[in-house]
């Protein structure tokens, strides 16, 4: 992974490069109920990584070549192919990218070695601004701790692992776009389960901008 892994965010503004195409990106927001509502896994950026440093994040990064061709245990359920394949290609590819980073940056993995996909859910994407010299087209999967296996430990690029109510990750400093993506999680989390896979989907541009996903 390098310092430019993580989609949860942009680089630094103002470049007079070429503009920059989005590379595809996955992350996972991993939770469970707790005591006072819910409660996500999160980490917290490395403070020496010039991209994002010192915030906290869910886990995640772009996908890569073999993400393409890795086998799983289980494969996603139709609902959440489905709005995958209406936010880009490579459904299943991002889906395995979002199992590969929780367990290169958490430990943790979904069903063991090989991820169990089904247990699956999508919530959004998000575009990182045009302005900026490293892009992501991010997309947002869902999981419950509950289908998650091993021990939690931190790894080079994230510290302060741990599941946090999101006032305690408010508290803890998150950029606006993670900011973002968290008021969606908690919009879904508080749906009944029949109307998830009914809501509009959205697109998340920039630190501002939420627009409905147009039907491909």
């Amino acid at each position: 992974m390098t310092e430019f892994d993580n989609p949860g965010g942009a680089d630094i503004a103002g470049s007079t490069r070429r503009r920059a195409r989005p590379r595809d990106a996955a992350s996972l927001i991993l939770w469970r109920d707790g005591r006072d509502g819910p409660e996500l896994l999160m980490g917290r950026r490395n403070p020496s990584l010039r991209f994002m440093p010192d915030v906290m994040v869910f886990p995640g990064g772009r996908v890569d070549p073999t993400d393409h061709r890795a086998p799983a245990a289980r494969e996603l359920r139709a609902p959440v192919l489905a709005a995958l394949n209406r936010v880009g290609a490579r459904a299943r590819a991002i889906a395995i990218a979002a199992a590969r980073e929780l367990t290169e940056e958490t430990g943790l993995s979904l069903g063991g070695a090989v991820p169990d996909l089904s247990v699956l859910d999508y919530l959004c994407r998000a575009v990182t601004p045009p302005d900026r010299p490293i892009r992501f087209n991010a997309r947002f999967l869902i999981a419950p701790a509950s289908a998650a296996q091993g021990t939690l430990r931190s790894s080079g690029e994230l510290t302060d692992l741990g599941f946090y109510t999101p006032a305690a990750a408010a508290a803890a400093r998150m950029a606006t776009i993670t900011a973002m993506i968290l008021r969606e999680f908690l919009a879904w989390h508080a749906m009944p389960p029949a109307a998830r896979t009914r809501r509009q989907l959205v697109r998340i541009l920039g630190n501002d901008g939420r627009v409905p996903e147009v039907s491909r």
